[in-house]
């Protein structure tokens, strides 16, 4: 782990990790500050605001279905770092929309300021998915095998803490949309300075001719990728982790304001704690598996995971709701029986997550030839992506005919037993 740590320090690393750091912090600043500034600010029906979630969700996660192929077969055939900046220079203009519309919303513009918004969403959506097979791929280009897994957890460590810093912050100044802007923008600028310190990555293999139908290049991709066993065992567990994320992100604010019946300040102290919890877990599994890349841990982690989401949900059934018409803040939250063991169920969740991801990821990247990985990458983001909308969509609906939040936390139990299963599939096969 002193050795993972000690890639911080080496110019083919640090300037890679900084930028998605800061690309995610931006990413989930945006995206928390407008997804409270919904539920809190504009809705105030437990199904619209659920609706609104799922909906934003299920933007952001399109451009992954449409256009992953397209992005891995770039990553693969063209200087990993230029495409690097031109992402970066891309999040200025949606960083732009997304703050129209939360000044216009703040305005009591009806209409306009949601449609911007979730414009914005997508627009996330199409940088992450441009950016997602590269800061993987990368990885083996830049790095020793010894250290591709140490810098795999470090990456995913880091998007977490950033994720972490983002949703807390957001949950402080939501409610100032111009700060919100200003902010957003300011850290745009330092995410595109250092994107110009990451070195060239240019293609290893011969150059390719670029599919530009997104549905035949998905289709020759994952066709491509999912006969190699390993691969397939792989991308699936991972496909089924991230849907259980999906679910998770799309219920917790309405959970949080509607039955937990706390503010704002609360669901980002929620969201935050989800994410430190994956960052320690992706530490923790690299230290248990000693820099091997192995899916021996995954069907335990995963198992685990259930556990921590049913003592969750043991937890909300018997929480002790605010008086009516009012709404814990922080202090008065972390007050109430209960709050203690809420809060530890969640950390377990994320520990557990975290734990479960990792080693798959290292999979993908190191299993492959070096000329490509970022589109066995992209192969993934598809079929997660895939998932991922259905989980979303499955949310919206089931949400909008009445089943509550407390009720998919018991369909995501029966989903980790899923991921269980395929990750112990992986381990025999593979270990």
């Amino acid at each position: 782990m002193i050795n993972a740590l000690g890639l911080l320090k080496r110019r083919r690393f640090l300037p890679l990790f900084s930028t998605q750091f800061l690309g995610a912090f931006n990413d989930n600043l945006f995206k928390t500050a407008m997804v409270l500034f919904a539920t809190y600010e504009i809705f105030a029906d437990p199904r619209q605001e659920s609706f609104f979630n799922a909906l934003a969700a299920g933007l952001f996660i399109l451009p992954f279905f449409l256009l992953s192929a397209l992005a891995g077969q770039i990553a693969d055939t063209t200087d990993k770092a230029r495409i690097i900046r031109y992402v970066k220079i891309a999040e200025f203009g949606i960083m732009a929309l997304g703050s129209g519309g939360l000044l216009l919303a703040r305005a009591d513009v009806p209409t306009i300021p949601v449609v911007l918004m979730l414009a914005a969403v997508t627009g996330l959506g199409v940088h992450s998915t441009f950016f997602g097979p590269i800061k993987y791929a990368i990885l083996p280009q830049h790095l020793d095998e010894d250290d591709v897994l140490g810098g795999t957890g470090l990456v995913e460590a880091g998007t977490y803490l950033s994720i972490l810093m983002g949703t807390i912050l957001a949950g402080f100044i939501y409610r100032s949309v111009a700060l919100v802007a200003l902010l957003t923008f300011a850290v745009a600028l330092a995410g595109y300075l250092t994107a110009r310190q990451v070195p060239p990555a240019p293609r290893l293999g011969p150059p390719l001719t670029l599919d530009l139908n997104p549905f035949r290049a998905s289709w020759r991709l994952i066709n491509g990728t999912m006969h190699i066993p390993r691969l397939f065992l792989a991308i699936c567990a991972i496909s089924f982790f991230w849907t259980i994320g999906s679910v998770l992100v799309v219920i917790f604010p309405p959970l949080v304001k509607n039955v937990l019946t706390a503010d704002a300040s609360v669901a980002s102290l929620v969201l935050a704690i989800f994410s430190i919890g994956v960052a320690i877990g992706s530490v923790v599994i690299n230290l248990m598996l000693r820099g091997h890349i192995s899916a021996r841990f995954s069907p335990a982690s995963v198992i685990a995971m259930a556990g921590a989401v049913l003592a969750f949900w043991f937890a909300v059934r018997h929480w002790t709701p605010a008086p009516a018409g009012t709404l814990y803040g922080i202090a008065d939250f972390i007050h109430v029986p209960g709050a203690a063991f809420v809060l530890l169920s969640l950390i377990g969740v994320a520990v557990f997550g975290g734990m479960f991801v990792v080693p798959l990821y290292a999979f993908l990247t190191t299993t492959v030839p070096k000329d490509q990985t970022a589109r066995t990458v992209a192969a993934n983001n598809v079929v997660n992506a895939g998932a991922m909308t259905i989980g979303s969509v499955l949310v919206a609906g089931l949400t909008w005919w009445g089943v509550t939040p407390n009720d998919l936390l018991l369909a995501v139990v029966a989903m980790c037993f899923v991921s269980a299963w395929l990750a112990q599939k992986l381990h025999l096969a593979c270990d």
